[in-house]
């Protein structure tokens, strides 16, 4: 479990595919952190440590996982957003964030807000059902309010550090991000329905 609150990025050394895809990760701060069976959050993606070292760790990415998430398009020299698994004793900072991607939402427009931006993101219909004006979402692993929401798209407004600390800063129309809507708005959306049908 995750809380959306992205503690640094790092840079991909290596993403290697055969059938599965191994993906290296430079970033000395987390790879000191993880051990072999950890998970770690990478694009809003969970995924499991298969080895570490003091510089870099590695994970491999199953082909449900690419086909599901941008992870397919990621190569040497990319950045990524990362995120080491929360304790249960600690601040949940954003939302909670499984790491289990729903789909990719594409950038639509992005404008400049006082030092901040606002971006639209659009998604399939069937996500946006659980994204709600001041609700939740995780963008590449960030956790974000919903300004606005709409049939099509919806909106959201990143502050000055969230764009200085993540990959979002640099997303423009037509870049893709992995998207996970809130955990809560399906539970409730499952049983309201199973109420319905009963």
């Amino acid at each position: 479990m995750f809380t959306g609150i992205v503690s640094h990025t790092g840079r991909v050394r290596a993403a290697r595919r055969n059938g599965t895809m191994e993906l290296v990760v430079d970033c000395p701060a987390v790879a000191r952190a993880l051990r072999r069976g950890d998970s770690i959050g990478v694009d809003g993606v969970c995924l499991t440590a298969t080895r570490a070292s003091r510089r870099r760790f590695a994970t491999e990415v199953m082909e449900e996982t690419l086909a599901r998430t941008t992870l397919a398009d990621v190569g040497r020299g990319d950045e990524v957003n990362l995120e080491l698994p929360a304790r249960l004793a600690d601040r949940v900072g954003g939302h909670l964030v499984q790491g289990h991607v729903d789909g990719v939402a594409e950038a639509v427009r992005v404008e400049e807000d006082d030092g901040g931006r606002r971006m639209w993101w659009r998604a399939d219909e069937e996500m946006l059902r659980y994204v709600v004006p001041k609700g939740s979402v995780a963008l590449d692993g960030v956790s974000l309010t919903v300004v606005d929401a709409g049939r099509t798209s919806f909106e959201v407004a990143l502050i000055p550090h969230t764009l200085r600390s993540t990959t979002l800063g640099r997303a423009r129309p037509g870049a893709r991000a992995n998207l996970e809507v809130d955990l809560i708005a399906k539970y409730v959306a499952r049983l309201v329905g199973s109420g319905r049908e009963g």
